[in-house]
This record gives C-alpha cells, sequence and structure tokens, in this order.
C-alpha cells in the first residue's frame, strides 16, 4: 500500500513540475506588447496631463494608470527641455513647458533611440509611449517627479 501511495505521489509531483516548467516557458516566451502599433487611447499637452495628476490623483490614476501592465497608450505634445540617456543605453526627453516644474519622462527604446538625433532642447514635439506613473510632488522633500511614458518613439 505504500509503494502505490508513493508512486502516486511521485507522479503528482512530476505532473507539478510539467506544469511549472510549461507556465514559465509560455510567460518566457509571450509576446511584447507594441505599444507603437497600439492605438493611442488620448493625445494631449503636457500642461494638460501634469494638471490632471496635480488636481486628482486617484481619478487620473484609473483614467490612465492600469495594474495589469497595460496602462494607456498616449501622445503627448510638448517642448522638450532635455535630453539624456539612462544606464541601458536608451534615450530620454524630458518633455516640460516653461516655468513649470513638473513634465513628462519619454524612455525611447533602443530601437527607436536613433529617432531623436534630429531633436533638439527647445523644440515642440509629439512622442508616443506608454504611461507608467503619473506626475508627483513629495512635500517632505521638496521634490517634484515626471509622468513617465516608456516605450517611446517620436510621432511623425
Amino acid at each position: 500500500m505504500k509503494k502505490k501511495t508513493l508512486k502516486k505521489i511521485g507522479i503528482l509531483f512530476l505532473a507539478g513540475i510539467v506544469v511549472a516548467i510549461g507556465i514559465v516557458a509560455y510567460l518566457f516566451f509571450m509576446p511584447h506588447r507594441n505599444v507603437q502599433a497600439t492605438e493611442a487611447f488620448a493625445e494631449l499637452k503636457v500642461a494638460d496631463l501634469t494638471k490632471e495628476f496635480s488636481t486628482n490623483v486617484s481619478a487620473a490614476n484609473a483614467k490612465y494608470l492600469s495594474s495589469d501592465g497595460n496602462s494607456k497608450v498616449l501622445v503627448v505634445d510638448g517642448r522638450v527641455n532635455k535630453i539624456s540617456v539612462n544606464q541601458a543605453g536608451q534615450k530620454v526627453i524630458e518633455l516640460k513647458d516653461e516655468g513649470s516644474k513638473m513634465g513628462v519622462s519619454c524612455t525611447f527604446t533602443k530601437e527607436s533611440s536613433s529617432h531623436v538625433n534630429d531633436i533638439q532642447v527647445g523644440a515642440t514635439v509629439k512622442i508616443k509611449g506608454a504611461i507608467t506613473a503619473g506626475n508627483s510632488y513629495d512635500a517632505d522633500l521638496d521634490l517634484y517627479n515626471d509622468a513617465v511614458l516608456i516605450q517611446c518613439d517620436k510621432v511623425k
């Protein structure tokens, strides 16, 4: 009787391992979201987006952000305040209205980073990307945080 029980436990254990490997393989090979092929949820000016998050954070979070990782795709129109390169070698453009303390940080993919080469600080551009965080203000640190768009590319 003990041999049969041990055999059943062994079979269930192996079946569990096979299922776990299948789930991991599915998640690993699952295609990534193509932000540029996705239709934009909205087209906004930088000032409008930052105002929404500054005025009512919970309403703006409900409107633009999603807990499942598929946050809204936006086209943001604004003035280039700064161009930099992050640690992963991706270009990052900060869009900010003159005199404003908050803006939008747009991180390009390695593939789309070359599309930024002709953009200069002070130029007005439209950028499409998926929003992952809204702008905020930390009163304790007196620190302004920009809204964040990822997988960005310049709109032609």
